[in-house]
């Protein structure tokens, strides 16, 4: 279904990519640095599945309408960076003291309610973010083969593998830096400023997402 030189070159560019830090990781730094080495691949795993969704709209070519509509563009960037001001408050405001009902505690696992919303907001981050849309129409069809047809299903494969290789990446760091924090939880005005650090992150992705040019 794919040609196989193509596919290895796509796996050694694939794989500097998802290494390479970004708004996915720093994000996914930033929620286990929030919430714990759970919190932290549940955000991981969150971004995978939104990536999910934007290679099957690649494979179906329902991408291609952000390149054809740029207001759609310039929506769904402003949502997104909305959303990531949004979590920004929230993380600049958070008094909750570790080991607190719905926080990393003592352990670093947080509860039920907040491991659901480490993973959706991971998915509405990157749902929101129509770089990743754009980049899919970039990038992908640079490693498919018209002549052997199937196009669909080859931008599908190559979707599929650069989400999985993400997720492996991406939830190795989220597990990294909530175990980190974790420990240093433990101290009230570490744990304040761990929030800080959250908060800046989540802002300067939002500067970053309604800042730069399409």
């Amino acid at each position: 279904m794919v040609d196989t030189s193509l596919y290895a070159a796509f796996l050694v560019t694939a794989l500097a990519l998802c290494v390479t830090p970004g708004p996915d990781m720093m994000f996914i730094v930033a929620m286990g640095g929030r919430g714990g080495p759970t919190a932290g691949v549940l955000a991981a795993c969150g971004v995978a599945c939104a990536m999910l969704v934007h290679s099957a709209a690649a494979a179906l070519g329902l991408s291609a309408l952000f390149a054809a509509l740029p207001v759609l563009y310039h929506v769904l960037r402003w949502a997104g960076a909305g959303y990531l001001l949004y979590l920004a408050v929230k993380a600049f405001r958070d008094r909750s003291l570790p080991g607190a009902e719905g926080t990393a505690g003592a352990a670093g696992t947080p509860t039920g309610p907040e491991l659901r919303r480490a993973f959706w907001q991971g998915a509405v981050t990157n749902l929101l973010n129509p770089k990743v849309i754009l980049f899919n129409i970039a990038f992908l069809p640079q490693f498919v083969d018209p002549g052997l047809g199937h196009v669909p299903e080859q931008l599908l494969v190559l979707g599929l593998t650069i989400v999985t290789m993400g997720f492996v990446v991406d939830s190795s760091v989220g597990l990294l830096s909530g175990k980190l924090s974790a420990l240093l939880r433990r101290s009230r005005r570490v744990a304040r400023g761990l929030d800080v650090f959250s908060g800046t992150v989540f802002t300067a992705l939002a500067l970053r997402l309604a800042t730069s040019p399409q």
